[in-house]
């Protein structure tokens, strides 16, 4: 039986001015859920937007106190980043991607989100002519909103059925008319938690180079594929990443999740070294600088978007990237609890009639952590996301992300020990009602 009435689910849609439930972005499935859960007092299983579940590192927070009681709050910070924070994300790529990146091309951001903004700017500005943007999907449908602020167009396909060696044809595909300036994905993949591997990263590398363009490697998840052993400073295995492959590379590491410091907006963008010293009279002739790939970003880009990051705040974040490498802090562990959640969530589903949509990887099965894709029978994403708000669980369509299967994507970072029963209630009930 449904927990919510179709009525009160369009009162909720109406009120919320949403055009469609089943094209609904992550922010409207959010008020809605909020609407149904204050007007009726039934808690909602909320599956939506992806925020940090789990309480903010205690080591970011002390030092964010003591850089504020210091008096940096009186001082704009430079536009580069601290020095603090540019040396330790230097080390700490060392010590868990095992890649040299010196300090300097090291550059904070106000979150991934103001990172991938401005170097969309940048990648596509760099050669006339060459200023699209290819999506690995499913992928962030944030990123796709800020080409369309820019102006900037993109391509697009889904990597569903090309895995492994079958991504060569593909992307060689897209790229042979040089019209790409970036490539764009999440590693592990938001939504789907797929995670590509050391091959499929090798092809990406190789054709980068190949074809001029810059891989924008999203980071957000590090070191959050739990079934491999990562997390351990200088020690192998160390995190995969494209940047073994090809000098165009721009990695977008986020304190969000790792951290658990997403209310701080704090994140970095380690460009290559001959990425970040490259020449391009593009940039020289627009912006009457130097023409250098990194200061000209730095300078004449990021710093028009966000003025610099919070001062405080990247002191906070160089001190949990520095404990991090001194073994003092285990985040991995930290955010295991992401990979627990995943694991039950995921059986309520399946033992009530659901499929995991991305459930492979290239030579094994998908991992359990911080998202996850269902499907059930033949519904499209939007049937299923409308049909599931009914019974009280949130969640957003595989179609807003690029994805060209049928399915929704859930979240774990909201879900909370007394809610796995009613869950589980709710569940059985959905499936009961569609058989």
């Amino acid at each position: 039986m449904k927990i919510f009435s179709e009525d009160l689910v369009e009162e909720a849609r109406i009120q919320n001015h949403v055009a469609d439930l089943s094209t609904a972005t992550i922010g409207e499935v959010l008020l809605v859920a909020q609407y149904l859960e204050q007007k009726t007092g039934i808690p909602f299983i909320r599956m939506d937007q992806g925020s940090p579940g789990l309480p903010a590192n205690h080591y970011g927070v002390e030092a964010e106190k003591a850089a504020l009681d210091r008096g940096v709050g009186s001082q704009y910070p430079a536009a580069a980043g601290i020095t603090e924070l540019k040396e330790a994300a230097h080390e700490f790529v060392k010590a868990f991607i095992n890649i040299d990146i010196s300090a300097r091309a090291c550059v904070p951001t106000t979150g991934s989100v103001a990172g991938s903004f401005g170097s969309f700017i940048a990648c596509t500005q760099r050669i006339k002519g060459k200023d699209k943007v290819l999506f690995i999907d499913p992928g962030f449908p944030i990123q796709k909103s800020q080409l369309r602020v820019l102006g900037i167009e993109w391509k697009e396909f889904d990597i569903f059925n090309y895995r492994g060696e079958k991504l060569r044809d593909k992307l060689e595909e897209e790229l042979k008319d040089g019209e790409v300036a970036a490539i764009v994905y999440s590693n592990p993949n938001n939504p789907a938690w797929i995670c590509l591997d050391e091959s499929e990263l090798k092809i990406i590398g190789e054709l980068a180079t190949r074809y001029d363009a810059i891989v924008m490697e999203d980071l957000a998840y590090f070191c959050m594929d739990y079934r491999r052993d990562l997390g351990h400073p200088y020690q192998p295995p160390f995190v995969p990443t494209v940047a073994r492959y090809t000098d165009n590379y721009i990695l977008m590491l986020s304190s969000s999740k790792i951290f658990s410091y997403a209310g701080q907006r704090m994140a970095l963008v380690c460009i290559s070294d001959a990425l970040f010293d490259r020449h391009y009279p593009a940039f020289e002739e627009r912006y009457h600088d130097s023409g250098i790939f990194g200061p000209t970003l730095i300078a004449s880009i990021l710093y028009m978007i966000t003025s610099g990051c919070t001062a405080s705040t990247q002191y906070g974040y160089a001190e949990m990237l520095r404990l991090s490498c001194e073994g003092k802090i285990n985040f991995v562990e930290d955010t295991r609890e992401y990979e627990r959640r995943a694991n039950k969530m995921k059986k309520i589903f399946t033992d009530n009639g659901f499929h995991v949509v991305y459930d492979r990887d290239v030579n094994q099965q998908v991992g359990d952590g911080f998202f996850f894709t269902i499907g059930y029978k033949n519904m499209s994403g939007g049937e299923l996301l409308k049909e599931l708000l009914y019974y009280g669980v949130s969640c957003i369509s595989l179609s807003t992300t690029g994805s060209l299967q049928n399915g929704v994507r859930g979240c774990t970072s909201r879900m909370r020990d007394e809610l796995y029963p009613v869950m589980e209630e709710r569940m059985k009930a959905f499936n009961k009602d569609h058989e």
